[in-house]
């Protein structure tokens, strides 16, 4: 195939991989954009064995794809929905490990290479290695082989910014590198790389993983793109570079989202011990008061509303004792009586399965006439969307998933708030705990619901590791602790 030929196609496959992507920005023809995009890369495989050189290669090369075909095979087969991210995350690593390995045997082959090749190389592998271990780290994380909450090595930031510094130095060093001393810059590149990957990820935790997953995936489209420059193959460089750019606006949107920047997820400015739990729910008992000692003037809707709550109790002890704490048994009566409804899913959701019985829950409502919509959290789950393709396997109406900015204003007009199996994305310490991982976190505002029905397991502290001072049980709280399936068959109970 002549370069003409070939870069046509390149731009054909690449318009087909950019309208796939806008084919999966929305739930109704997601499923179309990921086929679409699959079959221009198997053609982009096919184009790119056309026009290369197999004489003697062949049968490795079609081992290789035959091996890594069944294995995704039985990656498929096995996989569930509940292990996606972890899933997205090893093959984030694979990504990066495949422009490592192409990178190194450009350097290795012996070959007189350029210095724009060598540089690229270098880079190849820096940002190979790196996504290769922290996606390794972040998968590792996900599916329960490591901690899930951050973990800090003493000198963390030094270690991690040292790391920076000798993989800058060996970049610049390899393109003035003798042909004998190449090999040994790239392997020593590639440990650096790795370990900075492996400082990175294993200090994320929390509320700012989907931002990592996300990061990770647009890394292992630039070290594709950066290989293909190496390589000088612009398909390579031209599908890399979608990958690259989409995973970091998506990454940028998520940042925004949080209230976080770039720089302090991967360099772990949130990573601090968590405030007691005493003081979180004496903040999130009574906000106005905390806000009065302080000197500081109630700046959030959110916390007038919430101290309105609190105030309310108050005035119950004072004119005859506390309300009585509303048992399980009241929920279908809250439920009965609610006429506009607001359901919060989480991970804890995703665990149980139980998205079949939300529908069932979502049908019931409507059937006797209440409003329900869904509130999704920017961060809920474990990347970004899950909760979306979970509700949406099930049928749920796409135009009922509603993002957290446009909904949050709608709690305190809402009768009834139901929480299934989230925590810190509701964790009202996000607002008052300094000091804590997810403080200065957006968060659904749930607790300014005029009552709350709480479906998770128990009352244990989310990913973050921040205790949750809405599990103080109050008048306008109720808590269904346990499985989310049996939580469920509560509310849909007549009793």
């Amino acid at each position: 195939m002549n370069d003409t030929f070939y870069y046509i196609f390149s731009v054909l496959l690449s318009l087909g991989v950019l309208y796939g992507i806008r084919l999966m920005s929305k739930v109704k023809t997601a499923a179309l954009g990921n086929r679409v995009s699959a079959l221009c890369m198997l053609a982009a495989i096919a184009i790119t064995l056309m026009r290369t050189d197999l004489s003697g290669s062949l049968p490795y090369i079609i081992a290789g794809l035959a091996g890594g075909s069944l294995v995704s095979l039985f990656m498929t087969a096995r996989a569930r929905m509940i292990q996606m991210p972890q899933i997205v995350g090893l093959l984030n690593g694979l990504g990066g490990l495949a422009s490592l390995l192409a990178a190194l045997l450009t350097v290795s082959s012996g070959a007189a290479r350029s210095a724009f090749e060598l540089t690229t190389s270098a880079l190849a592998l820096a940002v190979g290695a790196l996504t290769f271990s922290g996606s390794l780290v972040a998968a590792g994380k996900l599916h329960g082989k490591l901690p899930q909450k951050s973990l800090v090595y003493p000198g963390h930031s030094a270690l991690t910014v040292f790391a920076v510094l000798v993989m800058a130095a060996l970049i610049a060093l390899l393109p003035l590198s003798t042909h004998g001393n190449s090999l040994l810059l790239s392997l020593l590149l590639i440990l650096a790389g790795l370990i900075f990957g492996w400082l990175f990820a294993i200090r994320v935790g929390g509320a700012d993983m989907p931002i990592t997953i996300s990061l990770l995936n647009s890394t292992s489209g630039v070290a594709a793109a950066i290989a293909g420059m190496a390589l000088g193959d612009i398909l390579l460089v031209a599908v890399g570079g979608i990958v690259g750019a989409s995973g970091l606006l998506l990454t940028q949107i998520m940042c925004r989202s949080m209230n976080r920047s770039l720089g302090s997820v991967i360099f772990g400015g949130s990573a601090h011990p968590a405030a007691s739990p005493a003081a979180n729910a004496s903040l999130a008992k009574n906000p106005l008061t905390q806000a009065s000692e302080s000197g500081a003037a109630a700046q959030d809707e959110s916390i007038l509303l919430e101290g309105q709550h609190s105030e309310t109790l108050c005035e119950d002890s004072a004119s005859g004792g506390t309300a009585a704490t509303p048992a399980p048994a009241d929920a279908p009566a809250w439920l009965e009586k609610a006429q506009s409804v607001i359901i919060v899913p989480g991970y804890g959701m995703a665990i149980s399965q139980a998205q079949e019985k939300v529908k069932l829950l979502l049908d019931t409502l409507q059937a006797a006439g209440k409003q329900v919509r869904f509130a999704i959290h920017p961060v809920a789950g474990r990347m970004p969307g899950h909760m979306n393709v979970l509700l949406a396997e099930v049928d749920i109406p796409y135009d009922l998933l509603c993002e957290m900015d446009d909904i949050n204003r709608d709690f305190p007009s809402t009768d009834l708030a139901i929480v299934i199996g989230a925590n810190d994305v509701i964790n009202p310490a996000a607002n008052t705990a300094q000091g804590t991982p997810i403080y200065g976190m957006p968060i659904l505002n749930v607790s300014q619901a005029k009552q709350v029905i709480i479906c998770n397991y128990d009352k244990k502290p989310g990913y973050a590791g921040v205790d949750n001072p809405l599990y103080e049980e109050g008048q306008h709280v109720l808590l269904l602790l346990g499985d989310a399936k049996d939580s469920l068959d509560i509310l849909l109970s007549k009793k």
